[in-house]
Formats: structure tokens, sequence, C-alpha cells
């Protein structure tokens, strides 16, 4: 891409920037050249317009340029014509290309002629004469940071070449782009080193070379730097020397900025990098940008800055606004210099699905003291509802408070604004709204005041109703990314505020906006469009009252490059010079012109005239041309034309002078043609072709040198030679450029290096695919596929083994469709293994590798194989599963089967049908084919097999069942008939098991079926029947048997059976081993989970540790724990417990036992711990209690007491003798005491009372009289208490009835408490259950007095009359119950925490 360069003097007045729409452009001028076999001022024009198209790929619109009569004719008449087929264009073009060979080889001899006509024979140009120089250098001194130019005349025959050197060292321009420049105009050689630099002080000498002789010339160059210039330089200053404008530097454009797209509220930069000499830091370029030919100007949206080599443009918060053609215009010494490209600015995402876009460009016209007309244009609504009115905002200058200033939708696109305060500033935005919601704000308006006599734009005038739709929509190829849309302007324009474009891939529904600002003029460049793919588009008008309707479809059109001559070559190079001869290669043009590139044309010059001669009059096809019948020891140069079906392009730029000498270095030449495939974020693989020259042996191997861009330090990638030509290069930086070169190696050495490669960015291309290796489905042929990411009319797939391209060869098969081209082996084998990779020409650079192993390639020919062998695939192979009833079911099934299958059983060799004991179907769908044999015997044993065709795939399964097998099923086919026969009647749909309750009551349950009332259900255990309280209920279709207080007892087999007149069932539950076990640990589940804190309780005998839980018993595994270890039930620690609790008791309890106590209850999958720290004060305060109830207990143990022997009630004869004795205990030995009617008695003749042994007191009573009836009582203590016992006595006459005895209201024995003091009572937790103690002995409860015929003493006989010796101590007296309850009772407890 070229700048258009306009001199000073054609400037005009009004602005130069030209709005184009393509994806690069830059005016030119076009210096003059030498054309092909013309000199015509016809085929000036024809030539110039190639080279405009050749020079500028996309589509340049000319309607804004500034044109000739015969340019605007040319011009029109091609619009004309835009609607012809590609057919008539292309037949046109090659019509035009065979009139204008045929013309310009006629103006060539023409012109020949008249040259020699004309010419006048100098004879002294004959004479040979080494090189002189007329002028020579001279030395230059200069301050730093300022050019300096040495420049000289040098004259000879044959014209000399001149060589620059600086030091001695070859000047090179390339290794410093714009620090060196080295030009030759008429004799005159010159080298320009720009912002000279101390380093640059040094001798520099021009070599002048022909082939008679050399000369040279030597100045000095000194580079001064100025007294304090160390500070100046480092804050970036220079010393003045004298005025530089701006205008006066040479400007040459590098990077250019191509078409961007951006987002709303995203950011963008637009950058353009350029040479400038000299390079000033206080004399930038002048730079100007511009949007759609509207001069920018900075603020906080638009940001500028130029120097350091770059312009750039930064857009920091982007709108709708932003979207337009942008152009840069650099002012140079020569003109001005300048470059455009499209910013095409998309909507955000919107606040709510479905919403529209912002509004844009909201100005405000009319503006008055309280009133201003703000106005805007619509967004475009491609998908979306259709819009419904707008929301208008103002804000005043300096708030962020936005108020809305209607109250409902406004549906033109203006709105007057009333309300504003005079001599206040405002802003404006509008919002957009449909059926879906509110679209985001507009960007807002520029500050607007409100004054009376305002001088403001006014908005013109306006016709109702939106313009009609646009006409005929014609699309034309332009780049291989863009297309050309132009349309017909609407009849009614209605004040037309511009157009938006719609596009939409062919087939598909949804259309996408092409632009979305509107666009003024009727044609358009569509970008960003994928290659290859078929586009059609619609176009819309729009004004104030919004869009108008959808124009025709245009046709669709394919994304290609528009038709061209192609670029020129470029990369001339030598190859081989053998003294007469010289081989050079070149590179392809960079662009086709839309269609392949089949000629070459070399043309070639002594380096001392300026006449070229045609090489070849027939065209080259291949990019190498060997040129003959040269003169050695002269300099020569080449240049290079391309053709393609539009014509022939223009020539290259000429090759730098090239001697032609016969070649004798023992080292190879160079390799060429240096190209790159696979480009990757990280990776490239770099290909180049052979030497020409090789040298004094042949070429052994390569060596490959890289090197960033920009940079001239080559680094070795191999350190070994590689044999092939091809090379991976791996490790890059993303986004980086890299060059590259290569030197050929034999026996000798190393030879000279390649021509530099261009500069490669490692990124790969968007959406890059890699080659696909498969097998077909339908042929089973083994491929290589690759899918294009881009392509065009002109591509073709070429593909390489070893990257070495295949070409016709029988071992495999090249298909292409569209993007897609396939790689097909014909007989693959081991000698197909390999690399392969393939490239797509004619785009930047779509190419792909698969490396093609043994293992893939084995597993890719068994599926091969089992395509064109195939069978029917199987998901399930022959197998049986036992139905109900006792049949057996054999199948399988396919992965997919077809109407038209079929398939025959076969058993034992011999087929079954489907018949009277067997049923063979199948189903399509699921792809089950079966077999049910209803009576499954002995003579079912065997083989069975079933054989399958579905079309031309087959398989068989086969199924062994004999042995073990067979009578497994067997077995298992008359349990089911069993239990067909047995659910006939009533019976258990499921047997017994066990269940266990909240509160750990053991439940055994099953489940009934087919019951009816007269069913009748009973249980039994150990074959003896229980009856439950509550009669189980069959019709409910359950039962259960609740075992409360489950334990080891309740081990045994239970039965529970079912019967009525249809038959009877019986299911068995056997309580024992693991099912015991099970039924534990399901008990210590829920016990545990339910298990309270430890409470401490103290007792006389220690201090006890008590677990509540809901229910508890030995058979739970429940451990006790101290200081973690484990406690054993022993005289000193008691384990035991009840059902509402585990206890364990400390008996004499002593310091040893502080410490952390713990219980852990497992129920066989997690354990229950609960814990109590009995140590510090808990353990004190349970001390003293325990001791305080042991002092209790033991004065309870040793009071004085009756053991027993006396009645409750005496009835005797008068004149009988009363004997009233009894035993009594206690320790120390009790004092007794004898009372009658609460009066002590004392002993006498009558009343005689005894003490004998300290054991058994007595009061006898001689001859009783009816005076000795009344209450008598014994009182019985000793110092820790004592006891009073009562005995009601009754005396009859002889001849009286027996009165009837009243006892009356029984008493129980008082105790009496001992006035031995006790220990104060310390508080300790309320027992749950009282002390056990030893259980009680019975005491009679009453006594009959015997007749006095029988006992003439009279004694009463006591029913118990001693404790019994299993107690260790006496008994508790009569009436005191056992403080240990039975264990179906609760005890009262404490709350539990």
């Amino acid at each position: 891409m070229a700048s258009k360069v306009i001199p000073w003097y054609k400037k005009k007045h009004v602005s130069q920037v030209k709005t184009d729409y393509a994806y690069h452009h830059t005016q030119s001028v076009v210096k003059h050249q030498t054309e092909r076999k013309s000199s015509s001022k016809s085929l000036s024009q024809v030539q110039a317009q190639a080279t405009e198209a050749m020079a500028e790929p996309a589509y340049t619109i000319p309607a804004f340029r500034q044109r000739t009569a015969e340019g605007t004719e040319e011009y029109q008449r091609v619009s004309t014509n835009v609607g012809k087929g590609l057919t008539v264009i292309q037949e046109e073009l090659h019509r035009m290309r065979v009139a204008t060979k045929a013309k310009v080889d006629s103006l060539a001899i023409q012109r020949e002629v008249k040259n020699m006509m004309v010419k006048r024979l100098d004879i002294l140009d004959d004479i040979p004469k080494m090189p002189d120089f007329l002028i020579a250098l001279r030395p230059h001194t200069v301050w730093e940071k300022t050019p300096v130019k040495l420049f000289c005349t040098v004259q000879g025959n044959p014209r000399p070449i001149v060589k620059w050197y600086k030091g001695g060292v070859p000047v090179d321009p390339l290794s410093a782009p714009g620090k060196y420049k080295i030009e030759n105009k008429y004799g005159v050689h010159s080298l320009i080193i720009s912002r000279c630099v101390v380093s640059d002080t040094a001798e520099y000498s021009a070599v002048a070379t022909n082939p008679h002789g050399t000369a040279s010339s030597k100045a000095m160059v000194a580079v001064k730097r100025p007294a304090g210039a160390g500070e100046l330089c480092h804050l970036g200053l220079v010393p003045h020397l004298t005025e530089i404008h701006a205008s006066k530097l040479e400007v040459t454009l590098l990077d250019r900025f191509s078409v961007s797209f951006g987002v709303e509220d995203g950011s963008i930069s637009l950058v353009c990098t350029m040479v400038v000499v000299p390079d000033l830091p206080n004399v930038p370029p002048l730079a100007q940008w511009y949007r759609d030919d509207k001069l920018l100007k900075p603020s906080s949206l638009v940001q500028m800055s130029v120097g350091g080599g770059v312009a750039r443009l930064t857009l920091p918060q982007l709108a709708k606004d932003d979207e337009g053609l942008y152009t840069l215009r650099i002012f140079t010494k020569d003109g001005t210099a300048e470059h455009s490209a499209y910013l095409f600015v998309s909507d955000a995402v919107p606040s709510k699905p479905g919403a529209p876009g912002a509004p844009m460009s909201v100005k405000a016209y009319d503006i008055n003291s309280d009133y201003v007309l703000v106005a805007w244009k619509p967004p475009n609504t491609v998908n979306e509802a259709a819009i419904t009115g707008y929301f208008v905002d103002r804000c005043e200058a300096g708030k962020d408070t936005w108020v809305q200033c209607n109250d409902s939708p406004v549906k033109v696109c203006k709105y007057p604004v009333h309300g504003l305060s005079v001599g206040h500033s405002y802003h404006f935005r509008v919002r957009a709204v449909n059926s879906a919601g509110t679209s985001r704000p507009s960007r807002m308006s520029d500050k607007v005041t409100a004054l009376d006599a305002a001088e403001s734009e006014r908005l013109q005038g306006t016709e109702e109703g939106v313009p009609s739709a646009p006409g005929k929509v014609v699309a034309t190829r332009n780049t291989k990314s863009s297309v050309f849309v132009q349309w017909e302007a609407p009849k009614a324009l209605k004040n037309l505020m511009g157009y938006y474009i719609d596009g939409r891939v062919v087939g598909a529904k949804d259309w996408f906006p092409c632009n979305h600002k509107p666009f003024k003029h009727t044609r358009f460049v569509v970008h960003g469009l994928i290659p290859g793919e078929t586009y059609a588009f619609r176009v819309q008008a729009v004004n104030v009252f919004g869009l108008s309707d959808e124009s025709q479809e245009s046709s669709p059109i394919a994304v290609e490059s528009a038709l061209a001559t192609p670029s020129a070559p470029y990369g001339i190079t030598l190859l081989n010079s053998d003294g007469s001869s010289m081989t050079i290669a070149w590179k392809s043009p960079k662009h086709c012109g839309g269609s392949k590139v089949n000629a070459f044309y070399v043309d070639k010059r002594n380096a001392d005239t300026l006449v070229w001669k045609e090489v070849n009059l027939q065209a080259v096809t291949e990019r190498i041309c060997t040129i003959d019948s040269l003169t050695e020891g002269t300099f020569y140069e080449f240049k290079v034309q391309a053709a393609n079906m539009a014509g022939v392009g223009v020539p290259s730029a000429p090759s730098a002078a090239m001697k032609c000498e016969a070649w004798t270095m023992e080292e190879p030449g160079p390799a060429y043609d240096l190209s790159f495939s696979e480009v990757r974020s990280h990776s490239l693989v770099l290909l180049w072709k052979a030497p020409i020259y090789t040298g004094a042996g042949a070429v052994t191997g390569y060596l490959v040198d890289m090197a960033k861009k920009g940079s001239s330090e080559f680094v070795t990638l191999n350190q070994e030679a590689v044999s092939h030509r091809y090379l991976k290069v791996s490790g890059l930086e993303e986004g980086e450029s890299y060059v590259f070169r290569v030197r050929a190696v034999n026996a000798k050495g190393v030879g000279k290096p390649s021509q530099v490669s261009e500069p490669v960015c490692a990124k790969a291309l968007p959406g890059t695919q890699e080659i696909v290796a498969g097998v077909d489905e339908e042929t089973g042929d083994v491929f290589l596929s690759l899918e294009a990411c881009e392509i065009c009319d002109t591509s073709k797939f070429v593909w390489s083994k070893n990257y070495k391209p295949i070409g016709d060869c029988p071992r495999v098969a090249v298909t292409n469709k569209g993007r897609t081209s396939r790689l097909t082996f014909t007989n693959p084998d081991k000698d197909d293994l390999g690399k392969y990779s393939v490239v797509v020409t004619d785009t930047d650079g779509v190419s792909s590798s698969h490396t093609l192993t043994e293992d893939a390639l084995n597993t890719m020919l068994e599926l091969s194989y089992a395509i064109r062998h195939p069978v029917v695939p199987l998901k399930h192979g022959l197998n049986y599963e036992i139905l109900e009833k006792g049949h057996v079911r054999f199948w399988l099934q396919a992965v997919k089967l077809s109407p038209s299958v079929s398939y025959r059983f076969i058993v034992n060799d011999k087929e079954v049908t489907s018949g009277e004991g067997h049923k063979i179907s199948h189903d399509v769908a699921s792809g089950i084919i079966q077999m049910t044999v209803d009576l499954f015997t002995r003579a079912n044993e065997g083989t069975y097999t079933v054989q399958i065709t579905d079309g031309k795939a087959k398989t068989q399964s086969s199924l062994v069942l004999v042995g073990d097998v067979f009578k497994v099923a067997l077995k298992e086919a008359e349990f089911q008939r069993k239990e067909h026969i047995r659910k006939q009647g009533p019976h258990f749909s499921e047997y017994l098991y066990f269940t266990v309750t909240e509160d750990c009551t053991v439940m055994l349950a099953c489940k009934v079926a087919n019951v009816k009332k007269e069913t009748t259900f009973h249980w039994y255990r150990e074959d003896d029947e229980i009856v439950p309280e509550t009669p189980p209920n069959v019709m409910s279709g359950a039962c259960a048997l609740p075992i409360p207080l489950f334990s080891r007892k309740d081990q045994g087999i239970f039965k529970a059976t079912l019967s009525d007149d249809r038959g009877k069932d019986t299911s068995v539950f056997d309580i024992s081993g693991q099912v015991f076990d099970d039924i534990i640990n399901a008990i210590a589940k829920i016990a545990g989970s339910s298990a309270s804190d430890l409470v401490l309780q103290c007792t006389p005998e220690g201090i006890r540790l008590q677990c509540y839980m809901n229910y508890y018993t030995e058979e739970m595994k429940t451990i006790w724990k101290h200081k973690e270890s484990k406690i054993a039930s022993s005289e000193k620690m008691r384990i035991g417990g009840t059902a509402e609790m585990a206890w364990m008791q400390i008996c004499d309890p002593s310091d040893k036992e502080k410490g952390h106590y713990s219980i852990e209850i497992s129920d066989g999958e997690k354990t229950h711990t609960r814990t109590f720290d009995l140590s510090g004060q808990a353990y004190t305060d349970a001390y003293e209690e325990y001791l305080r109830l042991k002092a209790a207990a033991f004065a309870e143990k040793n009071r004085g007491r009756v053991v027993g022997g006396l009645p409750d009630v005496v009835t005797i004869m008068e004149a009988k003798s009363l004997s009233l004795t009894c035993t009594v205990w206690g320790e120390p030995t009790p004092e007794v005491t004898w009372f009658k009617n609460e009066q002590e008695v004392a002993s006498n003749e009558h009343t005689r009372v005894t003490f004998d042994g300290g054991k058994f007191a007595s009061l006898v009573i001689n001859k009783v009289t009816p005076d000795d009836s009344g209450k008598y009582s014994i009182n019985v203590r000793n110092k820790y208490g004592g006891e009073f016992v009562e005995i009601t006595v009754s005396v009859y006459r002889h001849g009286e009835q027996i009165p009837v005895a009243k006892v009356g209201q029984p008493k129980t024995p008082a105790a009496t408490p001992a006035s031995t003091p006790v220990p104060p009572k310390s508080p300790a937790p309320p027992s749950k259950t009282p002390t056990p103690t030893p259980s009680k002995s019975q005491t009679p409860m009453s006594m009959k007095s015997p007749t006095p015929a029988s006992t003439p003493a009279s004694t009463p006989v006591p029913k118990s009359p001693t404790p019994t010796p299993k107690s260790p101590t006496p008994t508790p007296s009569r009436g005191v119950k056992s403080p240990t309850p039975p264990r179906f009772m609760k005890s009262p407890t404490p709350p539990r925490k």
C-alpha cells in the first residue's frame, strides 16, 4: 500500500480528505517508469488502472476523489456494467488482454525503431574507462541529533556501481530502518545519515567499481555534543541550530491501521508507524485526524499523539457516534501522506434481552432561553422488536443527576424540551423503547446554554412519515473478507438521514447489522465477512420518523477478491552464475488479483543503462529463471512482472546490481524460496528449496537462523544440520514477528545465507482447524481431511508427505468439496506412515499437518475392516433370564436392526421355531430378539445359538447351558414356578423382617397380599402361639409383632402363618447369631443417639455415673473408660444398668479415681460417646455426699428394730395366759420397753417382762382379765435409733362369743431415728431410683389366736418368724418395699439434659 503525495502548489483551499470504505486505502503518485511493450497514452491509462488495482486489493470508491474527464467516464462505464455476470466480465477481460498485448507489441516495435533512428553514435562512449570521481566526498562537522548528507559524482564505462562504507564496514540501510538513506540520481550518489549521534563519528568512503577497475573517495564526519548537552539530551532536548518546520520533514508511512471493530463502552487505538527524516524530538510531524471528512480535535473522548515514529488516535469510551471512516493526514516536504480505514462500533449487550440499541448523534437545535429542540438518529433494529418511542433526558452541566423530560415515549426522532433556566448549560441524552425494554442511553450531547439571542443551528423542516424503501441492491466482489454493496436511493427521501445495511448468510434466518450509524451515501463496503461464505444484503432508509421498509434482497454473492492484475513480485535473488548466464528466483506477488497467477515475464538491463530488455517472450510458469548470453564482468539488474486472467501486473522494483561472474567457491550457494506453513501461536514450519549452486560437493544439510523482526542478531536454531528442507520451529512468543534465513552445508563448509524471509507473526488464523484422520462410514476408506477456515475461487489444496508434494500418486486420491479436502489412501500399509501436510493456496497461510503413526493406522484399519466386512453390532450377546411362572427368556440386543432383519434360534443343532412351548419375536426399535420357553425342564440342557442376517451384515451369538450353570437356571425356574403357585392364595409379599422404633421396641413385620376377610394370621415362637394384645389386621396389607425390652432372652425362631380356603403360606424368622447382633446394633444406634450426658449420683456404697437413654440392655456393646483406659467390672468398679440407664459405680472412692470418665456405645457403624470430668470441685462435692450417705446407711443398718414374731391383733379368753414374744436386733444391743395404752409396763407377778440374750423380748400376762384388754406396744432402740410396734389385745369371758378381731388401719412399725449426729447433707443430683438393697423378707401381716384346747399357753406363731438366711443383714420391717423396682416399672428420674 502506497501513500499519496500531493505537491504544495497543487493543493486547494478545501479539505483534501476523501471518503473511502475499503479495507486499506492510500493515495500514491506513480513515478515515471518504462511500461512493458508500450508508451502510448491509451496504454498508460490502462496500465495505471491495473497498477492501482494491484497496489490496493480493496475496492476503491472514486466518488469523492478528483478525477479527470476520462477517469469519470471510465468509472461510469464500469458502474453501468457492474450487474453483468462474472462470465461476461471474464470474457471481456480476456479480449482486452489479447488486444492490449497486440497493441503493446506494435508500440514497442515503433519505439525501438524510433530510438535507433534518432540515436547519436558516440564513439567515445564505447571506449572502456575505469571509475573516476569528478566530485569527491568532503568532511563534515555536525551537532548531535542533526542530519548530514555525503554526496559525490563518479564516471566510468560501463557505469560504475557505488558502495558505501563506514570505517571499512559496509553500510546496510536495512540494519537500522530510517537511519541511513542511499540515493543515486542522475549520476550523483549520496548517503544521508538522519539524527546523528556521537557514535556516528567515523571515516566514510564511497567505493566505485566496474569491470575495468575500482576508485574510492573518503571523508571524515565528526559529530559533536554541545556543552551541557548531556542534561539537555536527558530531558529530550537538542540545541537549536536552525528553524525547521514540520512540513519540511520527509515522512514515510510504514505499518498502517486496518479496518477495526469496536463495541460500545470499549476503547480502541488507531496506530500508524512512520519513518521521519530528520527525526527531531522537538519538531514532530504535523498530523491531522478526520472522521467522515470532519477534522477531529483533542478532547476527553478523542486523544491524539504523534512522536517517536508513531501517530496514534485513541478513543477511550466508544459509542456508535464514533463509527465512520478515519483518515490520518501527515504533512511532508513533498505534500501530504494520508491513510484511511473504517471503524465499526457495534451495540453493547442490552440491559434486557431484546431491548433496542442506543440512539446516536444527539444534537440541540433552535436554542432559546427556555426552549431547545433535541434531535437524534434512530438505532438499527435487525432481529429486535420495533421501536415504539424514545425518552429524552437532560442534565445540568456540572451535575450527575439526569431528569426525564417526557412522560410518555415520543415516536419521532425530535423533541422540544421546555422549562430551561436562562443562562444555565445542559446536556441531553436519549433512550429507545420497544416491547422488550429500554435501551442503554445514548452518548450525551455537547453542552448547550439557554440564551435569548443565541444564534443556533435551525433544524430543517421535515416532511411527515418515513422514507420509501431503497431500490435495487447490488453486491459485488471486493476483497476476500469484504463485499461492495450499492443501491438506488428511495423515491421519497423525506429529509433522509442515511441508510442501514443488513446482511445474512444464505440459508440462515437471522440478519446482522453491517453498520451501526446511518450512512449517507448509496454505496458501502461491508467488512468482517467469512472468506468463501455466501451472503445476501438489504438496505433501510432512516429519517427522524424512523426506518423505512426493507429493500429487496440482493442476489447471493460469495466473499472473494475482485478480479485485478496481480501485484508485483518481489525478493529477486541470485542463485547461480557461471560467467555467461545467471539464475535468479523471486517471490510470488502478495496479491493474486482474484485469479491464479499463471505467467511471469523477466526484463534485464545493464546497470549503467536505463533501457530494459525482455528476457523471455514465452511466459515462465515457475518462480525461477536462467538468463543466458550475458557478458562476464558486467553488472545487471532484473525486474519481474506477474500475469493472471486480468492481464499483466506492474513490474517489481529493480533488483540490486548483480555481477555476472563465474562462482568458484567450494561452499554451496544460497537456498531460496523460504516459505511458512502451519503458523500457530507458538510454532511454525519453515520450508525452503535447495540451492542451485552446490559448490565442491553435494549439500549434506542446512542450518536455520532466526531473529526477531527489526533485529540483526540471528540465532541458529539447529546446532546439527538437517538433511531435509523443512524445520519445525517451536517456543515462539505469541504475537511476536520473526525473520529467518537458511544456510546450506557441504563437506567444504557452510555456504552463504539465503535472502532473509518476510516477517511472520506467531499467531494462528482465526478459525484455524487441524487435519483430522478418520474412516469413511460408508466405504471404509482411511482418509485425512482438512476444513479450511478461508478459501477463494483460485485456492487449491496442496498435499505433501514429509513436506514433499504428493502429486499424482497411485497410493492416495485427493478429493475437494467446498472448503474441505480429503486425502484417501487406496491401500494403506506401513509405507504410508509419515507426516502429511496440506497448504491452501491464495490464502493467508491456511495450512496444517498430521503425523500418521503405526498405532493410529492399525486402529483405523481395524475399523475399516469392520465397515467393509460388516457385522450386526450387538449391545448384549445371547443371555437368559427367569420370568415369573418359571418361564425362561433367551434374548440378545443389537445396536440397530432394520425392518428386513432375519434370524433363527438353534438349540443343540436343531432349529427351533415359534410354536407350542416356544414364543420367538423381535423389536426393531430396541434391537431385541427373544425366545421364551414356557416349561423349562432337564430336557432343555444344551447349547443355544441365534444367527442374524440384516442386509449385508451378519452375526451370531451362543449361550452354553450345561452342568452347574444349567442346574442354577433350572433351580431358579422351579422356584419361580412354585412362587407363582404360592401367590395364587394368600401369601407374604415381603417375608418377616425387623425394625426398631424410636422407643427401642423391636418390631417383627411382614407384608401380605391376596388376602380376604376370612384369611387368618397367627404368630408363633418355638411353635408356641403368641397372642398379641392387638390382633393382626391382614386387610391392611401389613402385620407386626412388638417385642419390648428386647434382650438375649428373646432369641428364638419366630414364625408367621397366613391361611384361608385357598391355601397357606408361612414365613420364618430366626433371631439368633448375626440377626440378633443386627437387632442389638439397631437398638444401640437409637439408644446411643438418645443418650444423655453422664450424670453424677452418690450412694452409700460410692459415687455412681449414670447415662440415661431410651433403652439399655447389657447385650449392647458398651464400654466405660477412665482416662482413656477401659474399665472392667470389679468390686471396686461396678458396671450395670436398668432399662433406662447404664451406670458405673466407684465403690469406696479415693483420689485415684479422680479424672475423665466416658461411656462408648457402639452400633456397629458409629460410636456414641458421652463424658464426665470427675475432678476438682465436682469430685470434692461428690465425695462429701458419699460420706454423708454412708454414715446414714450405717445408722439405718445398726439401729434397734423388731425383727419379727408379734401379731397385729390377739384375742384371748379370760383366765388364760398371754405371751407376747418377739425377736429384736440392734448393734449395740438395744433397750426394750413395753407399753400398755401408752403407759410403760413394769414387770410384776401378773405381768412379767423379760429380755433374754439381748435378742428375745417377752411380755407374759398371767391369767388375763378383761382389764388386760388394750393397746400394747414395744419400743426397741439404741444409739442409732429404734422402732415402735403396736399390738391390740382383746379378752373375752368364757361362754361369750369370740369377738371379731378389728384390726383397723394397720400401722407400719415406726423407725425412731437415733440422736447420733450425722454429717450435713451436701447437694447431689436426685437419684432416679433408690440405692439397690437386698430383697426384703416377708413378715406376717396377721396372726390367728389358737383355741384353748389346742394351746395351753396360747403363744402366737408367726408365719415367717426369722429373716431369710440369704440376707447378709436383717430385712426391713413389714410394709417396706424393695427399693429396686422391677424392669417393667419406671422409677422417678430427673429431667434429662
